[in-house]
């Protein structure tokens, strides 16, 4: 569901926005990557105390308002992937660009992310979901687009990428992202009655015969038993 509202916010923001305003992630102890195992040794400690299941589901801040506990986890770890959701669905649940006890937009938190670990597929995708709700498909498809390059064997990036040119009826596209969704094994069908209903949908060609090697499809012989020798009779 977009926000149109929210969405003048974010673009009023960000024509604003300088710098200053979203400085880049700093490593510091405990943090770093989310998704590297050493990284993550202070991970438990952060999550214990500022991103419990409440945090998460944003039933109840911690140490205080929602914003400020999951802003603390992301200013430690920025691409940690849950951390981000919940401060998207955060700021679309309250339709601001910036939560209350946040330091920062929820846009700068997914740009702190990315630009600190670039090779994050999971950080772009739920940026793209993120700007996908709030209207801003051009920027979403960028993201979308990057995480296809990173990650090309990722079923679910390749669905969404074609759900996104259907919508901007780049058929050709949608069918080739849809084509290969499938043959990853994307079981939602969505995608390919969207290009039905437009007239687009070609059924994948068979797949190639597998050759058989004729010895080897030749069924096995039972041992001759070997002859006996003369007795000397």
């Amino acid at each position: 569901m977009k926000h149109p509202l929210l969405a003048c916010a974010l673009a009023a923001c960000c024509a604003g926005a300088g710098a200053a305003d979203c400085p880049p992630y700093v490593k510091h102890t405990p943090g770093g990557d989310y998704t590297s195992a050493q990284d993550r040794e202070g991970l438990s400690v952060v999550e214990k105390f500022h991103f419990s299941r409440a945090v998460e589901t944003l039933a109840q801040g911690l140490t205080g308002s929602l914003g400020a506990d999951i802003s603390y986890t992301l200013e430690h770890f920025p691409n940690h992937h849950r951390a981000l959701a919940s401060m998207a669905k955060l700021g679309l649940r309250l339709k601001s660009a910036q939560p209350p006890g946040a330091r920062y937009t929820v846009s700068c938190y997914f740009e702190r992310a990315i630009a600190f670990a670039p090779h994050d597929v999971t950080a772009r995708m739920v940026y793209g979901s993120y700007l996908l709700s709030t209207g801003q498909d051009a920027t979403a498809l960028e993201q979308l687009d990057a995480a296809s390059r990173l990650a090309p064997e990722q079923a679910t990036i390749q669905y969404n990428l074609g759900l996104m040119y259907v919508k901007k009826k780049e058929y050709e596209k949608a069918s080739a992202h849809a084509q290969k969704a499938y043959a990853l094994g994307f079981p939602l069908p969505g995608l390919k009655n969207k290009l039905k209903a437009a007239g687009k949908w070609k059924e994948p060609p068979p797949a190639p015969a597998v050759a058989v090697d004729a010895a080897a499809a030749e069924p096995e012989k039972p041992p001759v038993a070997p002859a006996e020798p003369p007795s000397g009779e």
